[in-house]
Order: structure tokens, then sequence, then C-alpha cells
């Protein structure tokens, strides 16, 4: 789980690029090695500045509890200091700019096989490289950077048009998620700000960790990691009593202002992708059925306009 956050959101000072002059890269003329660190930016940050004291570029970045080592050498165990590791993230800007920088990070939270990896790569060609290389799409390393960063654009979107809230009986309003990236880092901003005036929390069931809102500052909650997975709701026992109120209402809401004419499956799910139906009430099995408004019709072209107290279905003498 990554704790490190990009430089909008840390209180790491973003120096500009003209402060800082590109630098020749240093060379990596030892026998590549392989690495391994704790699983978060910031260790891979330590590790990217121990590769360029060591020299030796790497064969592999792994994280501890994944390590395959080879059959005669083990890999160089990289302990995280969280001091290099924010100077190597002021110093990236010698070669690459805020957005490019930050895509970085975007890959890191992808969780892609070869995060790892590809951050060397594409950093190594910019330090190497002496201009901007974040539109040369002749490069693999570069496009693979740009389609990753596009998937997490995305998915950031959705989680913030497509989470709900239940509110608890002591009044934490609680959603739970399983989102296909690590997008929690990238979603605190835009909650903290929106939900200034409630205290919420986000969990996310597949990497089993949150957010904690309380009224001041948003937190990385952890939970333990033998609680059950099965299930993405929170008991109905410590629910707000009002809460399948709330549901109902807005499911009605939604079936009211829903037009079946209109109605464009094919569209509808490419907007609001099947997978993210789970996390919405108005997704989820209706308690009561629902039955269209009676006391209004469609006012035919040249029909005389229904005065009040007059009702449709009665003749006029």
């Amino acid at each position: 789980m990554p704790r490190f956050l990009p430089a909008s959101q840390s209180s790491v000072p973003v120096p500009s690029v003209a402060a800082n002059p590109r630098r020749n890269a240093p060379s990596l003329h030892n026998a590549p090695l392989d690495y391994s660190y704790d699983g978060t930016f910031e260790g891979l940050l330590t590790v990217l500045f121990t590769v360029y004291d060591r020299q030796a570029a790497p064969n592999s970045i792994q994280p501890h509890g994944a390590v395959q080592g080879g059959l005669f050498a083990q890999p160089v165990s990289v302990v995280t200091d969280e001091a290099l590791a924010a100077r190597v993230w002021k110093n990236l800007l010698r070669y690459v700019d805020k957005d490019a920088r930050t895509r970085l990070f975007h890959v890191f939270l992808s969780e892609a096989s070869d995060r790892e990896l590809l951050i060397f790569r594409y950093a190594d060609l910019a330090m190497r490289a002496g201009r901007d290389i974040s539109e040369n799409y002749a490069d693999d390393n570069v496009r693979r950077v740009q389609r990753l960063a596009q998937q997490m654009y995305r998915e950031k979107h959705r989680m913030e048009a497509f989470v709900r809230f239940e509110k608890t009986q002591d009044g934490l309003f609680h959603a739970t998620i399983e989102p296909d990236f690590d997008v929690l880092p990238l979603i605190a901003a835009h909650f903290s700000t929106r939900y200034a005036d409630q205290r919420w929390l986000i969990y996310d069931r597949r990497r089993r960790y949150g957010l904690y809102y309380d009224l001041h500052r948003t937190d990385v909650v952890e939970f333990d990691t033998a609680s059950p997975r099965h299930s993405a709701s929170v008991s109905a026992t410590v629910l707000d009593e009002r809460e399948p109120l709330f549901q109902l209402l807005w499911q009605a809401y939604f079936d009211h202002v829903n037009i079946p004419e209109r109605k464009n499956l094919k569209l509808h799910r490419r907007h609001m992708p099947l997978r993210y139906w789970r996390y919405l009430s108005e997704k989820q099995p209706r308690e009561q059925r629902f039955e269209a408004i009676r006391n209004k019709r469609p006012v035919q072209p040249g029909s005389p306009a229904i005065g009040p107290g007059e009702h449709p279905e009665e003749e006029k003498g």
C-alpha cells in the first residue's frame, strides 16, 4: 500500500525545472542486480536511488514477499528511507515535468506486474534523453506509461461518481469499494473537499485498507487481515434506522425520473459499466414493486387543458 502522495498532496516543496538544470545520468556499468523493497512507493524511490548509487541496473525489482531469487545470488534488500525517497521525487523534476512525474505515481498505483521496472526504464530514458520524452510514442515504455495513466484516470473518475455511502448509528458514512486499481490515494482530496461536513470511511475491500475523514483530516486506516472478505456491505445491525428508507426514497426517485421509452442499455453500460452496479442503490433489487404515477397522462395535441378538480376519466356534460 503506497503512503507517498503526489506533490499536490505532499509537504515536499516542488522546485521549478529552471532552478534545477539537467545533469547527465550516472553510468550503470556494474553487473545488473536484483532488488527487493517493502512494496511502498517510497520504497521504490529508495530503490531507484540505490540503483544509481551502486551503478548497477536492475534485473528485477520485487516486493519482499514476492522475491524470487536466483540460483547463485540473493536480491539486494533495500530499506526504505523517506528522506532519500523525497529527494528522488524532487529531483525527477530535473528530467520530467510535473504531469509526467505524476503519471509515474499512477503507474505504481496501477499494480501492473512489471510496474517497478517500467518506472525505472521511463525515468532512466528521461535522464539520458536530455529532453522531454512524454510524447515519444515510438518508445514502448512511454506508450505503456501513458496508457496505464489513462486507465487510472478513468477508474478515479468512476469511483468519484459511483461511490454510495451508508449511514451508521454513530453518524459515520461508510462505503465499500473494490476497484481494479489502487485509486484511494487519488480520490482522497475529492471526498475530503466534497464531504467536509461529515465523517466518512471508504474501504477498499480488495487491498484491505481505507480512508477515514474525521472532520479535520483524512488518514489511511488498515484492518485486520483475518477479518472476513465475503461481504461488501455494512451489517444491518450497525446501520442508522433510517438508512433503508433513504435507499428506498433514492430508488423511487430514480424510477420516477427514468424515461422507459428512451432506454438504451448499450449506451448505459458504456457510461456505467456493469461491475460498478454493486455500489449503486438504484441498481439493487427493489423491496417494493415500482408503480408509475397514475394521476398523469400525456397531453394530446389539440386536447383541452384539464382544470383544477377535473379528472380526465370524467366526461364533461
